[in-house]
């Protein structure tokens, strides 16, 4: 079975803890066991987030020169090098040692013409005060918004058109080899005359993993996060898990746009797109939710909401 994963970013930095190499690294060692745990019999594509090793860089970047920032494709390329050598040695520890493990640097192709980019909406990188964000937005064209006591940048954050690496990306699976892309939603590009050139955007990870499946013919996707489960009315004494959910039912339910909203779409996008299943669930029990026995699964086999018992 063709597996997509893609791993939220808990699978890298827990909530609250400091961003050190040494966090990471046992963050991703702890995935990986549990990715582990169902590569036997699998091809795996796993991707992943880069959100707080994108801020970072950027912090790094504007203690070197606040005026003239590295563009955020250039960004995105360096943490998917940096999370995928953590994931391809972690995983390789624990597989066996016959299985080949690669990084695929992704470009992922967005549209120009994407409302998006008229509402940039994405915070990144670090908070500035009023004095320093409004000369910075003016240098470089930025726009800001307010973020507590200070501003934060905005970017656009279209939606995914096109996997630009798909034919390398197939031909690795070919070879039985796992394969790490995609991560924080590929590397935005544009295409403009048949030319590929990089954009200030972030695209969400969990559509643009769901674009991979689908472009995959992936027979599952796995979003794994830090919750259990979808739930119905999130943090009340009403709140509910679901075992399984009818894609059209599930998107009739409001979901915070930050953090479960991305999820839910993408796991509709992709069960109504190819008429297989999509799981959301926690990445501890992975094996449990490839069982039926945790987590939501996301298909329109079973019409409407079915609670977990």
């Amino acid at each position: 079975m063709r597996i997509v994963i893609a791993l939220g970013g808990n699978a890298l930095l827990r909530r609250g803890q400091p961003m050190t190499a040494e966090n990471q690294r046992e963050n991703v060692r702890i995935a990986c066991q549990q990715i582990a745990r169902i590569a036997p019999g699998h091809e795996l594509v796993i991707a992943h987030g880069n959100g707080p090793q994108v801020g970072l860089l950027s912090l790094q970047g504007s203690a070197y020169d606040p005026a003239h920032p590295f563009p955020l494709d250039v960004l995105g390329a360096q943490t998917e090098g940096m999370i995928g050598y953590l994931i391809e040695q972690e995983l390789g520890n624990l597989l066996s040692p016959d299985v080949a493990l690669a990084t695929l640097l992704t470009q992922v192709e967005v549209d120009a013409a994407d409302p998006a980019f008229a509402h940039p909406t994405k915070p990144i990188g670090p908070v500035y005060r009023r004095e320093q964000a409004e000369p910075l937005a003016k240098v470089n064209g930025w726009t800001i918004a307010p973020d507590g006591d200070g501003f934060r940048r905005v970017v656009a954050s279209p939606r995914p058109k096109r996997i630009v690496e798909m034919r390398p990306l197939l031909g690795l699976l070919a070879q039985g080899t796992v394969v790490i892309c995609a991560g924080g939603g590929g590397i935005p590009t544009l295409c403009r005359d048949g030319q590929l050139t990089g954009v200030e955007a972030v695209i969400d990870k969990d559509l643009c993993a769901a674009l991979l499946a689908r472009e995959l013919k992936a027979d599952l996707l796995i979003i794994a996060t830090d919750v259990e489960a979808v739930c119905t009315d999130w943090d009340t004494p009403n709140q509910r898990a679901l075992a399984q959910a009818h894609p059209d039912a599930l998107e009739r339910l409001p979901f915070a746009a930050g953090s479960m909203g991305p999820k839910v779409q993408a796991a509709c996008e992709f069960a109504r797109g190819t008429g297989r299943s999509a799981l959301i669930g926690s990445l501890a029990q992975i094996e449990a939710m490839m069982a039926g026995q945790a987590g939501t699964r996301v298909s329109v086999e079973r019409e409407g909401l079915h609670q977990r018992s």
